[in-house]
């Protein structure tokens, strides 16, 4: 039988409001110095996967780092705003502790994956769902037989993708997934009956703090 398709789903690397833990949704924010040596350190191991396609968020923290893994491959990079992050509205550029004085009930539901749109005017669940469905079906509807594709985008863009391959929704996806670390990944192989997580967190490098 041939092997199955992949699609390994790769968060950015390090930026300096990932370590303030400041709220960068859009907010277009280049990566540490850390940043780019992890996502140096990720590239020949999720090359080793033999992707066909690497497509990206037009985010530079996101861009940098699928170029970091395109010229290993040897492939061009295809960017697409569709795979950004949550746009987080009134919370972008604030702390999380800032977040939690000004919307506490907003901020607990957000945490609970409820259907809570991020800094009250950005985007809920549903927002980046339907914003990333199509992307993705126009991505796996391209994928050849047997083939591995790579998404770099960003933590809750991330668990929205698993969510909508899985077939979950948001509530048990929150109670289920961790957000992947600075240039952690996420493997996920088709079966005959649906997508299946073979690994989830997976990194080159040692943990690193996570942020939103």
């Amino acid at each position: 039988m041939a092997a199955p398709r992949r699609l390994i789903l790769l968060r950015h690397g390090e930026t300096q409001a990932n370590v303030t833990g400041v709220w960068q949704g859009h907010l277009d924010v280049p990566l540490t110095e850390r940043g780019i040596a992890q996502a140096a350190a990720a590239a020949p191991v999720v090359a080793a996967y033999g992707p066909v396609r690497v497509v990206a968020s037009d985010l530079q923290r996101t861009a940098v780092t699928g170029r970091a893994l395109a010229d290993v491959c040897g492939l061009p990079l295809d960017l697409d705003a569709r795979w950004r992050e949550f746009d987080v509205g009134q919370w972008t550029g604030l702390s999380s502790a800032e977040v939690i004085a000004l919307h506490p009930q907003e901020r607990q539901r957000a945490l609970r994956g409820e259907e809570q749109r991020r800094g009250i005017d950005g985007e809920g669940p549903s927002e980046v769902a339907d914003r990333v469905r199509p992307a993705l079906a126009e991505l796996i509807g391209a994928l050849p037989d047997s083939q591995c594709a790579v998404i770099i985008s960003h933590g809750g863009t991330i668990k929205i993708i698993a969510a909508l391959l899985l077939g979950l929704d948001t509530l048990t996806t929150s109670r289920l997934l961790t957000v992947p670390g600075n240039c952690e990944w996420a493997d996920l192989v088709e079966g005959t009956t649906g997508w299946r997580i073979a690994g989830w967190n997976l990194r080159a490098l040692s943990p690193n703090p996570s942020a939103h």
